[in-house]
């Protein structure tokens, strides 16, 4: 007699479906979405992990990103050598990712053993969705502007009419992606980080042909002035793996045996490699040419004719980069409480997505709020990393992942009325020293206080740490782990 559980896609219990080969999950639509994966289902290498982030990281926005450092002041070599120190916060996303095949969960259902049942759900309104549709949108319009100059190039005026059937297509091929779920991401990624690599090698020539390895701005940052710019580039490049809260989602089918060193390392590596590189990249550029506007800029260096093949490149990155984030976007949306299958959780939150872009295009600049808001969410996703990974050591990565699907009263992550006050309690903890110490769309007192230097990443991080391991030793320890 077939097992069964609450099936989270539908709202009634289901039978687990029937394992399906590894040829043919590609080209099915994942059945699964934030229910347990059985053993019997597990399957794949975490070495595949690499080339599922990587492809997300061969990207236009990591060339902006670090073309921007540059403009900030920086020197090339420091620059560099903050690309390299913000990135290392990939480590963090790849800790997370060893609780997927521990519990055969979602990040987004793991975190009910942190937040408890109903507290999560509001972690996962906010952290999970709100913030994922609003990166989804920003991704999206970035890759829109690069097709509209692409169709341009063809004599086609972009009009109106132009730009909403383009936006529709690249968040279709996006979609389409997140709607066939994991083994699709799977099978796609490596061909996908292959052909991304082979562009950006083509960039690569370009830039180091016409860079300047001795740059120096004209009034080199001191002092402060200099600490204070370091700070922020280190959290504006940590920004990108500190948004991947829910790396357990690409990890969850691994067998429970797989080596958790290896899934840190592949899933470290496939982060940090990439994006060093095109964030250096970016940089390096920005000593040739105007990286204000990174697209024009980069026109002037480029061979003729690569210039559309530039232009394709970066709208697949961003395909890619989007991919994961409505994926895990889907997830987030049933883990709120609302009973829909993931296919068309998926669909729902690129309709939203696409909506916010198409106004942020057409009608006002929604988008550019968005962004200036965005720019808050380290205050945020740094102390929600720091408490998931805490977690993670505290309980030694055992979760039990049957017990995390049982929402009712009776579930062992109920805590007090539906939510576990340590990390609930932390999180504050950390989103309230963090925002005390930002220096971004506003200055914090503590940020005042030391003169324009934002600590917001570090403090935010450290304090939610220590704040959840002292009210859960004083609770008595994390509960309950597998045994």
């Amino acid at each position: 007699m077939a097992s069964t559980i609450p099936d989270p896609q539908s709202g009634s219990r289901a039978a687990h479906p029937e394992p399906q080969p590894p040829s043919d999950r590609a080209g099915r639509i994942e059945a699964h979405g934030i229910d347990h994966i059985p053993d019997a289902e597990r399957h794949g290498h975490p070495r595949q992990l690499f080339s599922v982030w990587a492809a997300a990281n061969v990207n236009y926005l990591s060339l902006v990103v670090g073309g921007a450092l540059v403009l900030m002041g920086l020197t090339l070599w420091q620059a560099l050598a903050v690309i390299v120190v913000g990135n290392l916060f990939w480590v963090l996303t790849g800790l997370l990712s060893i609780s997927g095949p521990a519990a055969g969960a979602p990040s987004e259902v793991i975190t009910r053993a942190i937040y408890g049942i109903r507290g999560n759900r509001v972690n996962n309104a906010i952290v999970g969705w709100l913030i994922s549709v609003c990166y989804f949108a920003l991704n999206l319009a970035a890759a829109a502007t690069a097709a509209f100059s692409l169709v341009e190039k063809t004599g086609i005026t972009a009009g109106t009419g132009v730009k909403v059937v383009v936006v529709m297509v690249i968040a279709a091929l996006t979609l389409a992606i997140g709607v066939y779920g994991h083994a699709m991401i799977m099978k796609l990624y490596l061909p996908i980080t292959l052909v991304l690599a082979a562009a950006f090698a083509v960039v690569a020539v370009s830039v180091f042909r016409h860079a300047d390895l001795s740059y120096v701005p004209a009034e080199p940052l001191t002092g402060t002035d200099l600490l204070a710019v370091v700070l922020a580039g280190v959290a504006l490049i940590g920004a990108g793996p500190l948004s991947y809260t829910t790396s357990a989602d690409f990890s969850r089918y691994l067998p429970r045996t797989t080596s958790p060193k290896a899934i840190i390392g592949w899933t470290a590596l496939g982060g940090f490699v990439p994006s060093v590189v095109v964030c250096s990249l970016g940089a390096l550029a920005a000593t040739a040419v105007d990286m204000t506007d990174p697209q024009t800029g980069l026109g002037t260096i480029l061979p003729g004719w690569f210039e559309p093949v530039f232009l394709l490149a970066l709208v697949l990155g961003t395909i890619a980069i989007n991919a994961l984030t409505a994926y895990s976007a889907g997830l987030a949306l049933q883990a709120v409480g609302i009973r829909i299958r993931r296919s068309l959780s998926v669909i729902a939150d690129g309709t939203a997505a696409v909506s916010l872009t198409l106004y942020g295009l057409l009608v006002s600049d929604f988008l550019d709020t968005v962004s200036n808001v965005l720019q808050l969410t380290v205050v945020l996703l740094g102390p929600a990393m720091a408490v998931y990974a805490t977690d993670i050591l505290l309980r030694r990565n055992r979760y039990d992942g049957p017990a995390l699907t049982d929402e009712s009263r009776d579930s062992p992550f109920w805590y007090t009325a539906g939510v576990n006050p340590a990390g609930a309690l932390a999180l504050a903890g950390g989103v309230a020293v963090a925002a005390l110490c930002v220096d971004t769309l506003y200055t914090g007192p503590i940020a005042e206080a030391l003169g324009g230097i934002d600590l917001a990443l570090p403090a935010g991080i450290v304090v939610a740490s220590l704040l959840y391991v002292l009210l859960t030793r004083l609770n008595g320890g994390p509960a309950p782990a597998r045994a």
